[in-house]
């Protein structure tokens, strides 16, 4: 019955690696409320913990990436939803549901994105599409560069009265709109004669944003620091990371 234990045992290390290789991003929600994490698979990649889930402050999630995947993670706020998962978010919104099975979120939301290769991963937070919520992504066990992305700072303490997006009491900003989709023109969208990075330069609103967060994009053609490398590493998405 010897022979029998060696091909159990490979195939119990061959599983070990297996799921040991594997990338994956730890959602921490430091915010004083909940946090309904929304996920958007890049095309032709599969829809990860079927796009969305609630997230209360202090909790943890951890999501299994498969190889090669890429995706954008963003925070929803202010969300409210029946038992069926129908129901609608402040911030964030992708399409009145819980689930967001693919679906992007409204914008403004400040936006994680990542690119998994062989070679090496691609990272960044995003502020092209408005911000809603501090987040950052730290790498760790990788190799090479793997700088922090983030933007910690709360921009909506500082957000310009034309970008601003208000609570229903009209009482605080809740988030803070890209000054593309405020003025929805070529030259703060980047495109028409503004769409290539010679034409298309850092204005007064996006400028605002990359004071305020370094470490992020802050309009299309932002410099190309704001996208970090790591080779081989686990993440850790921080919603709220400074609470």
């Amino acid at each position: 019955m010897k022979p029998m234990h060696l091909p159990i045992f490979l195939l119990l290390i061959t599983t070990v690696t297996t799921i040991v290789s594997a990338t994956t991003i730890m959602m921490v929600n430091k915010c004083n409320h909940p946090v309904w994490p929304g996920i958007q698979p890049g095309a032709g990649h599969p829809v990860l913990a079927r796009g969305g889930f609630k997230l209360p402050p202090k909790k943890s999630y951890t999501l299994f990436l498969p190889p090669n995947w890429s995706g954008r993670l963003w925070g929803r706020e202010g969300c409210t939803f029946d038992h069926s998962g129908h129901g609608k978010c402040a911030t964030g919104d992708c399409g009145g549901t819980l689930f967001c099975n693919g679906a992007g979120g409204a914008p403004p939301a400040t936006l994680a994105e990542i690119t998994l290769t062989a070679e090496q991963d691609f990272y960044d937070v995003s502020l092209v599409d408005g911000y809603n919520l501090p987040i950052a992504i730290t790498p760790f066990k990788g190799t090479g560069k793997c700088s922090y992305a983030g933007c910690v700072s709360d921009l909506n303490v500082m957000c310009p009265v034309g970008l601003q997006v208000r609570s229903r009491d009209k009482r605080r900003v809740v988030a803070c709109k890209s000054a593309c989709s405020a003025f929805n023109s070529p030259r703060f969208c980047c495109t028409g004669s503004y769409g290539n990075p010679q034409t298309c330069k850092p204005t007064a609103y996006s400028k605002i944003f990359k004071v305020a967060c370094p470490r992020a994009y802050s309009y299309a053609y932002d410099d190309p620091t704001s996208i970090a490398t790591c080779t081989g590493a686990n993440y850790l998405l921080t919603f709220c990371p400074h609470h």
